[in-house]
């Protein structure tokens, strides 16, 4: 039996679970592939990742689309503010070190992560603005997180969902079905790349995609049936990984 397929597809469960509430599922599925298949390379690890993923988070924003009232032009506008600045997000990676960015993220996760804990009602209620000023918010989480997604990655998702609560008034449970949506089309523009170049290992990807949708069915529900106050638990819970796996990276580069 291939044990580390076997592995990793329980991994791309448990991701795809996680993901599917409040993102950070690349934080359980990316490390455990590395681990699990060192003999690959990079690009054959991430583009076949991103084929589970891509499939698993449309899984969740279909279950989203159906049972939340989605803001289409809010959704496209944010849509099109990240894909604006991801690419000056890598381009602006390769010039920096990660020695300057991540422990700078990493004071800023922890300050997210104490805001939302101090902050009960975080994503209960929803205050959106004005329609003008919506779109012009919605617009800069997107070009922030786009930014973001380009220069660090990990943690995208949690994040874009606490740009949508606190900067354009949404509720969890809809900021979560929106970041979704966003992250589907993310996934599928990087994954032509990979596509093209043959990097994707389909008979990894296939069991994966399978177990990824089935987690993101799940945990999609389960947000949706449990509410806001779930969400808001779940989303401390992947704060708290993000900020770990920050500590830990940083960490290593200071070598304390």
């Amino acid at each position: 039996m291939d044990w580390p397929l076997i592995a990793l597809s329980g991994f791309a469960f448990l991701a795809g679970f996680i993901d599917s509430i409040v993102g950070g599922g690349g934080l359980v599925q990316v490390p455990a592939f590395f681990v699990l298949y060192p003999q690959l390379s990079v690009p054959n690890i991430i583009g076949t990742n991103r084929v589970a993923s891509a499939f698993g988070t449309s899984v969740a924003a279909i279950n989203y689309i159906r049972s939340v009232k989605i803001p289409w032009k809010v959704v496209g506008v944010a849509a099109l503010g990240s894909m604006s600045c991801s690419y000056l997000g890598a381009y602006l990676q390769s010039m920096l070190s990660a020695e300057v960015l991540k422990p700078i993220i990493l004071v800023l996760i922890i300050a997210i992560a104490i805001y939302t804990f101090k902050k009960k009602d975080f994503g209960q209620e929803e205050n959106p603005p004005a329609p003008k000023r919506l779109l012009l918010f919605a617009f800069l989480v997107g070009m922030v997180m786009g930014f973001y997604n380009g220069l660090i990655g990990p943690g995208t998702g949690s994040l874009l969902v606490f740009g949508f609560v606190r900067v354009t008034g949404y509720n969890l449970l809809r900021a979560s079905g929106m970041a979704k949506i966003i992250n589907v089309v993310a996934d599928v523009s990087s994954l032509t790349y990979f596509f093209i170049h043959k990097y994707i290992l389909f008979h990894i990807a296939l069991p994966m995609l399978v177990c990824n949708m089935a987690g993101a069915f799940l945990g999609s529900r389960l947000a949706i049936l449990k509410g806001n106050q779930f969400v808001r638990i779940f989303f401390l819970v992947v704060i708290v990984l993000v900020i770990l796996r920050f500590g830990w990276d940083v960490w290593k580069i200071f070598d304390f």
